[in-house]
């Protein structure tokens, strides 16, 4: 998606911030300027989520999408490829098509033996990221970096403050950037939150509490469309669920495996629009009828965005690295959330990362202005409400949290819940936060 007054530009920064006069890398940047300069009030850097996400788009993107006309005219809104993504020096693992097609959760591990297997699998991408001719960028590939990168852009945009709008991924890096820089973060807003501790082995295992929330939203719409026969009670769409994922495991239709129908099945959850897709999907590999075609890709380049993903995630934290803890946790998240925990716990290529780490990761706390809200569908598949609490915690008097009752993955401006919409837009064009924590009820239609 292009729009015709998107801006775009580079910012030269360092590789690595210890070494500021050392090796230097370009980020692609882009800025959507207000019409209205009487209304301007400064820059709102975005961020649309990963890692491993371009963001060069996105400001077009939130226009496209309803980004109210009162935001548009208050902000220049700005973009940018996060280093190591798109045109941001891309790294690379020098994935195949076979590796990318496998998507990127573990194997479902139904046995301990599995977790052994998928070790193999996982120690070979590690070697190849490491090995890639990309691999000098891996130490800097991290969260801090880039809010580093994101305080440099400040600093070239000539702006004392800048005000924010992440999602998803996005909401752990404006967590990072507005602990790093608390002085010089605005108005900070907060979609579908990760926990405090960003993208790690944790927040790989809450991936299967997210299907758990959800799934009862998709057994129900299932349940009342019978043309799809697929169930005619939501305890029969899901008992449908367990039958075709262990019959893809024995013998895959179209190429898809019980792995990728649960991991698909979570993915299309991230959006009600998506729900009849999904059933459409699970119809054929039932029936092994023609598969329905597939959304596009959230990006051209998946090679790029699953290495970049892979770099941040194992660059910014440490995660277990012997294979029995794997296996004692796949053994208690596959009792504790059958649909997926046993891939989500299962090994990955993080357990063979290089252990040097440049730096310990970003601790989120309270110290700070009050200057974030935090909004959060309820029964989010990708961020769960579990997370989101962590990260609400963490910031103590920092943050205001409004929630919706609503599934799916994301709420600014795409969602349909008005009430936490206004929440978001009120702020960002105001200042004005709710006094205190809000909950806003269902609303119907989408």
């Amino acid at each position: 998606m292009s729009a015709p007054r998107l801006e775009c530009s580079t910012l030269t920064v360092p590789l690595d911030y210890r070494k500021p006069d050392g090796r230097k890398i370009e980020i692609a940047v882009s800025r959507l300027p207000s019409e209205n300069p009487s209304r301007r009030r400064g820059v709102l850097l975005t961020n649309p989520g990963g890692p491993g996400g371009p963001g060069l788009d996105y400001p077009a993107a939130l226009a496209a999408s309803g980004l109210p006309r009162r935001v548009l005219d208050s902000y220049d809104v700005v973009g940018m490829d996060p280093r190591g993504v798109g045109r941001s020096a891309p790294v690379t693992c020098d994935l195949t098509e076979r590796q990318r097609a496998r998507g990127a959760f573990a194997q479902y591990a139904h046995t301990p033996v599995d977790v052994v297997t998928e070790a193999r699998y996982a120690r070979t991408i590690a070697e190849q990221c490491a090995t890639s001719r990309t691999a000098w960028m891996l130490p800097h590939t991290t969260t801090a970096n880039t809010a580093r990168d994101m305080d440099r852009l400040r600093a070239a945009l000539g702006e004392p403050k800048v005000s924010y709008l992440g999602a998803s991924y996005g909401s752990y890096l404006g967590a990072v950037y507005t602990t790093m820089f608390p002085q010089r973060s605005d108005r900070v807003v907060l979609d579908s939150n990760m926990s405090d501790s960003g993208y790690d082995y944790e927040a790989m295992r809450l991936f299967a509490r997210g299907l758990a929330d959800r799934f009862p939203d998709f057994a129900a719409f299932a349940a009342a469309h019978p043309e799809y026969g697929l169930g005619s009670t939501p305890a029969q769409v899901r008992a449908k669920f367990f039958e075709l994922a262990d019959r893809l495991d024995d013998k895959p239709v179209h190429g898809i495996d019980g792995t990728l129908l649960r991991g698909i099945t979570l993915e299309y959850l991230y959006s009600d629009a998506l729900m009849p897709l999904l059933a459409e999907m699970w119809q054929a590999l039932d029936e092994n009828g023609p598969l329905p075609p597939a959304p596009p890709p959230p990006s051209g380049d998946m090679e790029n965005l699953m290495s970049a993903r892979l770099a941040v995630t194992c660059g910014d934290s440490r995660w277990p690295d012997s294979v029995w803890q794997y296996q004692g946790n796949v053994a208690v998240d596959r009792a504790k959330y059958p649909m997926l925990g046993g891939s989500t716990a299962n090994i990955g290529p993080c357990a063979f990362w290089p252990d040097e780490r440049p730096e310990p990761p970003v601790h989120i706390g309270d110290r700070g202005p009050s200057n974030v809200l935090m909004v959060q569908n309820e029964r989010d598949p990708g961020t769960p409400l579990a997370g989101a609490r962590k990260l609400r915690r963490a910031f103590g008097q920092r943050a205001t949290m409004v929630t919706a009752d609503q599934g799916g993955h994301g709420v600014y401006p795409f969602g349909a819940n008005s009430c936490a919409k206004d929440a978001v837009t009120t702020y960002l064009t105001t200042g004005g936060r709710p006094d205190h924590d809000l909950a806003c009820t269902a609303e119907k239609g989408r």
